[in-house]
């Protein structure tokens, strides 16, 4: 399964942010990893591009699989 963001912590250093992490996003057992990244690396995109970054890909119908059958007996897409 895909890994799926869920929000931020504040931590002194590496090893404190993975503690931080795993205690706030893991208290349902649902974590099998943890990802953590500092503020300062991440490159995000200016929400006044979205026109130009996301409509190319309503285009693409084969990329939302919305009208295949999905066996019952796969568990995760």
């Amino acid at each position: 399964m895909s890994h799926r963001h869920v929000g931020s912590i504040h931590a002194a250093d590496k090893a404190m942010a993975i503690d931080h992490a795993r205690d706030l996003y893991t208290r349902r057992n649902e974590g099998i990893s943890i990802w953590v990244v500092e503020s300062a690396n991440i490159i995000a995109s200016d929400p006044a591009d979205s026109d130009a970054l996301f409509d190319p890909a309503a285009d693409k119908i084969y990329r939302h699989p919305t009208f295949y059958e999905i066996p019952d007996d796969v568990e995760n897409i």
